[in-house]
């Protein structure tokens, strides 16, 4: 039974294009993506600064694979409504930090336009927030074929690597006016438990040694006291009881965090062959937009 279920989850991953972790992946890499249909967004604060207001609304860069590009629009929608902010969004599914690396040439899945130096040159955004999964199986070409799963200590140093020439690009392309990276800490893994922890490790390390910040958005998608145990459902939040439709099943005051057949992802409806924004209201994907939000408005 547990066989025939990963073998599922597996298959609505790859469909996705995902950035999931099992021990066997493709044996090739997918096509380029088209660029015409990249999912950057630009949204502007609509509501007119109060002449009293204390905070300056920031300017917001979002990049990042498949879980971004699934909560993308929800992000925007929170930091417009609660900061005010500025906020550009430019994630390509089944991607990881390498991708976003100027210096890759054609071994990306990112166009050159929308790699994160270039997209801070162009924009000057206050905050670059970076969520990935952390790609394990070599699905994109920048990783030249390294794997959790065949080699974990080479994946986790090239992880590392990858993690600090990201944060110097960023940096040398902000100049005088550097963004401060806001990582993005990835929630529990059913399959590789141990690997999204040392990831998550990985991410405290870099904002610690640059002087930049980690979101555990991962906390809010995982049981209190038990940060590294994956589950479907979780207890409705107060917040979710006063927005009743983020309460999948009220009467058993817990809601739906995964489809049944999608471990990794948030968003409560089924995955497509085409990248997309969630449309469904997702509580997984808005608690995590929420602890970002409050993690860049206390920054």
């Amino acid at each position: 039974m547990r066989t025939s279920w990963i073998v599922g989850v597996l298959t609505a991953v790859l469909l996705l294009g995902a950035c999931s972790d099992p021990s066997d992946g493709p044996e090739t890499a997918p096509p380029t993506p088209d660029v015409s249909r990249a999912a950057t967004t630009h949204q502007r604060a609509q509501s007119s600064p109060s002449p009293s207001a204390a905070v300056v609304a920031p300017r917001v860069l979002y990049l990042g694979d498949s879980l971004a590009m699934e909560a993308q629009q929800v992000l925007g929608q929170e930091l417009r409504r609660e900061l005010r902010a500025t906020y550009t969004s430019a994630p390509y599914s089944g991607t990881t930090p390498c991708d976003y690396l100027e210096g890759t040439g054609k071994k990306s899945l990112v166009p050159d336009r929308d790699k994160a130096a270039a997209l801070v040159r162009a924009l000057h955004p206050d905050f670059v927030v970076l969520q990935f999964w952390g790609n394990a199986w070599g699905y994109t070409w920048c990783m030249d074929g390294i794997s959790h799963a065949a080699s974990p200590q080479k994946y986790f140093s090239r992880y590392r690597a990858d993690l600090r020439r990201l944060t110097d690009q960023i940096a040398a392309a902000g100049g005088e006016r550097r963004p401060r990276i806001v990582w993005v800490a990835q929630g529990p893994d059913p399959i590789t438990p141990d690997r999204v922890r040392r990831v998550n490790e990985l991410y405290e390390e870099q904002a610690a040694a640059s002087g930049d910040v980690v979101a555990d958005a991962g906390a809010t998608v995982a049981p209190a006291g038990s940060r590294y145990t994956w589950v479907q459902y979780l207890p409705c939040t107060s917040y979710e009881h006063e927005h009743p439709d983020y309460c999948t099943q009220p009467d058993r005051d817990r809601t739906a965090l995964h489809l049944d057949k999608d471990y990794l992802h948030f968003c409560l409806a089924p995955t497509t062959s085409t990248p997309r924004p969630c449309p469904a209201r997702s509580p997984g994907i808005l608690r995590i937009a929420r602890e970002i939000t409050r993690v860049i408005g206390s920054s």
